[in-house]
């Protein structure tokens, strides 16, 4: 005699999307943050900056480099936002933490920072 194996299937179904869940909420996925896109959230943790604020404060100088290993990862990462996203090219584009930045600052105790 074969057993009907469709509520077992669906317990477990439910259990691995609950565990799945519950890892993509907990803070490991807050750990996975470069080193060059960590100290750039820790610049903007005082709020929006311009692109060569954030150079100054990072003392950096060349700006493809900068681009490159730091503000598109942060942007690529959703860690960061453009002000100005529909003009991502602006001379005032200025850039600032999202909720999940925010969160992994909070994560590190780095000072105060906008909400």
């Amino acid at each position: 005699m074969l057993a009907n194996a469709t509520p077992f299937a669906e317990f477990m179904l439910t259990t691995l999307l609950a565990a799945i869940k519950e890892a993509v909420s907990t803070d490991q996925v807050y750990d996975h943050v470069s080193d060059q896109v960590a100290r750039l959230l820790k610049v903007l943790a005082v709020g929006e900056l311009g692109s060569l604020e954030i150079m100054t404060a990072l003392g950096l100088s060349h700006r493809t480099t900068f681009r490159k290993n730091y503000l598109n990862p942060a942007l690529d990462g959703d860690w960061i936002e453009r002000t100005q996203p529909a003009s991502p090219l602006s001379p005032t584009q200025r850039y600032r933490v999202t909720d999940k930045g925010r969160q992994w600052l909070e994560k590190q105790n780095v000072g105060s920072y906008p909400q």
